[in-house]
């Protein structure tokens, strides 16, 4: 029995196998879920190609979280595969690199909205999309970046991610009563390739390693998979509006 078996998972933000959202659908299976992917538009041809190198061929339904007509149409798509979610996996997070950077003070509304828009208010949109396919004991579990700091170039982003995390302690207290938890993973930089389109994203990553007490690899994301998979199982029934740090400790030390 794997820690997931007889669960049915959606996992979104799967682009490239060096993505964590990659890794959180291979563990999935390996532990014994069944896994829809999600992807849209110029997106959907790499997470094909990405999605045959999982164990097991996973379904692939269209989603961009968005668009209020592929968010409507989310848990007819995902019928067709199977009759229930129980767990959602929420790896989608997107700003302009105007926004980020270092220069914090440029940040124009208009970019800041489509960060604030794609990377936190896509928490609640696919909570409600996914909703009527989700029940008692299911899981929503999402990825951020300790927002409780101003990061180096992160700029706007830090700001959607504080609103991510506020976003997910709402849905925990609106969703709870349906038996339906919710919770975040926050985790250290991992050098994936949305991290590498980060404007001097080498500013975070770089002293991380001396500074977590159990080190830390960012060519490594088993470890956020890993607590994200152990998010979506049983083994947290009664864990919700939480944030679980993978960090090799960073969050715990002063500067």
């Amino acid at each position: 029995m794997g820690l997931l078996t007889g669960k049915t998972l959606l996992v979104t933000g799967v682009l490239t196998d060096d993505s964590i959202a990659f890794h959180v659908a291979r563990l999935a299976q390996e532990e014994g879920a069944s896994v829809v992917l999600s992807s849209f538009g110029r997106y959907q041809r790499l997470t094909e190609v990405h999605a045959r190198k999982l164990p097991t061929p996973a379904p692939l339904v269209c989603l961009d979280a968005t668009d209020p007509a592929d968010l409507e149409a989310l848990a007819g798509a995902v019928s067709e595969h199977a009759d229930r979610l129980d767990g959602v996996v929420h790896s989608i997070a997107f700003a302009p690199q105007s926004v980020m950077g270092g220069d914090f003070l440029a940040g124009e509304w208009d970019d800041v909205a489509t960060a604030v828009k794609t990377s936190a208010y896509t928490l609640k949109s696919l909570a409600v999309a996914a909703r009527p396919l989700m029940g008692e004991g299911s899981a929503l579990v999402g990825l951020t970046f300790d927002a409780q700091y101003a990061w180096p170039v992160y700029d706007w982003m830090g700001v959607a991610k504080a609103a991510l995390e506020s976003t997910a302690r709402y849905l925990a207290r609106d969703l709870g009563p349906s038996g339906i938890r919710v919770n975040l993973v926050s985790a250290g930089p991992v050098r994936t390739v949305a991290a590498k389109h980060i404007p001097g994203f080498e500013q975070m990553e770089g002293q991380w390693d001396h500074r977590a007490p159990l080190g830390w690899n960012v060519d490594d994301p088993e470890p956020t998979a890993r607590a994200v998979a152990a998010l979506c199982s049983d083994w947290f029934p009664a864990t919700t509006g939480e944030i679980v740090h993978v960090d090799g400790g960073v969050h715990a030390m002063g500067q």
